[in-house]
């Protein structure tokens, strides 16, 4: 198969399989406060009764001692190690997002890297570089398959996610050019996952799936498992097969290894469908200037991009995990003053709850396909006649020492300060300390 049959995964294999040279510390820096974020969402998912499903499976199955599992004793093989974590750590729907392709990148790499890490021995800067790799790719691969993709009904958490977790694995693997290229064949006749299971388990089982994917592709691969190299990119191969954009690789690959596109990651304060940051936080900007309260609202406009009314736009949720999937009560919730940072916001009373479903039925949804997908307008009219408006960009930057401390705040709401603190003091020097150092904080 010549080179040029497939210069999207030749291009990114050299990349992932480059050790030498040292990556960014911008990208590394941000890697550490998505580690951070991850630790914090997996431990605090892991009674979520869908990560206990699956840690059961994986505890019922047994096997190898390889890799630890958030909310069990003793170790799983590496695989199984993924699958739990990764389900874990999306349970609460509360992890980071990236925007160029509408995807969960930490969710599905962390896990794979972090196993594989254990498996292999890697060192704990190791395991940082191979994460960030690893998201990397997925971004980039998740760009290239493009919107028609998402739109078409794929999740890309699952789906870009998986290449990006294989290649962690096998860069942690240590395979070669040609086993990196089997490795990513198995990942495109493995890779799967439906828009269509939002709001049950399956959304979160699908970051679990890629991160086991990735560890099964990379150990496959390395067993000297034979697949079609190009499978991502050739005819019938995955692209093609799974609506795909499929466009011209250079604007994908342009700046790769230099320019690390996750530095614009977006963290979640709100423990919900990142589609619905925006609209509450112009929300909340409103409430917090004007000063109104539910009795005076007459009624509500929330304006955003077409594509999210397939992703969360439930109209009457009746769970606590619909709730995170709907512009209808989120923007009730925030208007009335809940909590929509608070994991105990979302329950099935909330849905229930007459003065809030009272409010969300005087919310309408509009789209405008002008708006970019990390932005959303709000108007509140109130009862005096009076027009309220706002708007709020996702993508506007933070600054760095800001979201440091919003990302440390919520992992101490999450897990208390204490936990927090001892686990972003072994991350923030993770380059310095043993793997081990880091599971145990996680395992505990």
């Amino acid at each position: 198969m010549p080179a040029s049959a497939a210069p999207l995964t030749d291009a990114l294999i050299a990349f992932a399989g480059t050790r030498g040279a040292p990556l960014p510390e911008s990208a590394r820096q941000v890697m550490r406060l998505s580690l951070l974020d991850w630790c914090a969402v997996a431990i605090a998912g892991r009674d979520e009764p869908v990560a206990r499903i699956v840690r059961d499976r994986v505890e019922d199955e047994g096997g190898k001692a390889e890799a630890t599992v958030i909310g069990q004793n003793g170790k799983a093989p590496a695989r199984a190690a993924a699958l739990a974590n990764g389900t874990a750590s999306h349970a609460l729907d509360y992890d980071d997002t990236h925007f160029a392709h509408i995807g969960h990148p930490s969710v599905a790499i962390i896990p794979a890297a972090l196993a594989m890490a254990e498996k292999t021995g890697a060192t704990g800067g190791e395991f940082l570089d191979a994460a960030l790799v690893g998201v990397e790719i997925s971004c980039r691969i998740g760009t290239w398959l493009g919107r028609q993709h998402y739109q078409h009904g794929f999740h890309q958490t699952a789906t870009s996610g998986t290449f990006g977790a294989t290649m962690a694995a096998a860069r942690l693997a240590g395979l070669d050019p040609t086993a990196m290229a089997h490795a990513m064949g198995i990942a495109s006749t493995r890779a799967s996952g439906l828009k269509s299971q939002f709001g049950t388990m399956g959304k979160p089982y699908h970051a679990g799936m890629a991160a086991a994917n990735g560890v099964e592709a990379a150990l496959l691969a390395k067993a000297g498992f034979i697949s079609r190299p190009d499978g991502l990119e050739c005819e019938q191969g995955f692209g093609e097969t799974h609506a795909g954009e499929n466009g011209d690789p250079a604007p994908i690959l342009a700046g790769l290894g230099e320019v690390f596109w996750f530095e614009t990651v977006q963290h979640k304060f709100h423990a919900c469908c990142h589609g619905l940051h925006a609209a509450i936080e112009a929300l909340n900007a409103l409430r917090f200037e004007h000063g109104f309260v539910v009795e005076d609202i007459a009624s509500v406009r929330v304006t955003t991009h077409p594509r999210w009314l397939k992703v969360c736009n439930i109209a009457s949720p009746a769970t606590g995990l619909e709730a995170k999937f709907s512009y209808r009560l989120t923007a009730a919730m925030a208007l009335a003053g809940c909590d929509t940072g608070a994991l105990t916001t979302y329950t099935d009373a909330v849905c229930a709850d007459l003065a809030l479903i009272a409010l969300r039925d005087r919310v309408q949804v509009e789209t405008d396909p002008a708006l970019p997908d990390t932005e959303a307008r709000v108007e509140v009219r109130l009862r005096s006649g009076a027009v309220l408006a706002a708007r709020h960009d996702l993508d506007q930057p933070i600054a760095p020492d800001i979201r440091l401390a919003k990302i440390r705040a919520k992992a101490a709401s999450l897990l208390g300060p204490e936990k927090a603190e001892a686990l972003w003091g072994v991350i923030a020097d993770i380059d310095h300390q043993p793997l081990t150092s880091l599971t145990r904080l996680v395992a505990t």
